[in-house]
């Protein structure tokens, strides 16, 4: 495992200040980031019933609280562009109390570390930011959305820093901020015993969605064959199956 397997970068940068300060520093190209807080695999539930919740790799904030959530994606798939937009406004909605004003509305910087160069261009990495169209001015919202390519390899700052996310060997990594932490869940028992129980937790969760992947795939492949078969429609088949009213709604969708 290296970096960017989320689990385990999760456990690396989780309370690890100096690590996420050296991250932010060398991606956003500043040095006055100071951070106060950082959390590991910090969830987010939708207020909305049925919504989508996220997962954050990992959360962090610094002393103007400006707010960061960290991604690592092997997938091009996990790093989608609308995902970005959908963070943010999960991130935004939790940092005003009621009462206060809009103005008072930190920014917030959604990060994607991708393992390849997903938006093919071959720069290091890719800054998003709102501008007005017509005057080409900065639009000032405080959104930020920036994508780092995890397969460049330059020998600069940010080439280094990708070089220690590819790294399976702490002896081979540049920053001590992440040998450290890559040190201690590899290669020193405490450490270690925490990864390999991570480990076993995803294998079982991924058991248990690969199994239920399994049961929806038969339930619709039977629901097909009644259709055909019986020339009925969806619902009466779902109906002769007994099927609940929670795999009804997976199925329907999966049927148009």
């Amino acid at each position: 495992m290296n970096l960017f397997d989320d689990d385990l970068m999760s456990m690396v940068f989780d309370e690890n200040i100096p690590a996420t300060e050296l991250l932010l520093k060398i991606i956003l190209k500043r040095d006055d980031i100071t951070v106060i807080s950082v959390v590991g695999q910090r969830e987010f539930q939708n207020s909305v019933v049925g919504g989508r919740d996220i997962r954050l790799d990992i959360l962090a904030k610094d002393s103007t609280e400006k707010y960061y959530d960290i991604e690592v994606q092997r997938k091009p798939e996990g790093a989608h562009v609308r995902r970005a937009r959908f963070n943010s406004s999960m991130m935004d909605s939790r940092m005003l109390k009621a009462g206060q004003e809009f103005s008072e509305l930190r920014d917030s910087y959604m990060i994607f570390i991708t393992h390849t160069d997903i938006f093919g261009y071959g720069i290091p990495i890719y800054t998003v930011n709102r501008y007005f169209e017509e005057i080409d001015i900065p639009f000032n919202d405080g959104s930020h959305i920036v994508y780092v390519n995890g397969s460049y390899k330059g020998e600069d700052a940010i080439g280094k820093l990708m070089h220690d996310f590819r790294c399976k060997d702490s002896r081979d990594m540049y920053y001590s901020e992440l040998v450290k932490g890559m040190k201690n869940f590899k290669e020193e028992e405490g450490g270690r015993k925490i990864m390999c129980e991570a480990v076993e937790k995803y294998a079982e969760s991924y058991a248990e969605k690969y199994a239920e992947k399994v049961r929806l795939n038969s339930l619709l492949d039977s629901i097909k064959k009644m259709m055909t078969n019986l020339k009925i429609e969806a619902e009466q088949a779902m109906n002769v199956l007994e099927i609940n009213d929670s795999d009804r709604e997976i199925l329907q969708k999966r049927l148009r």
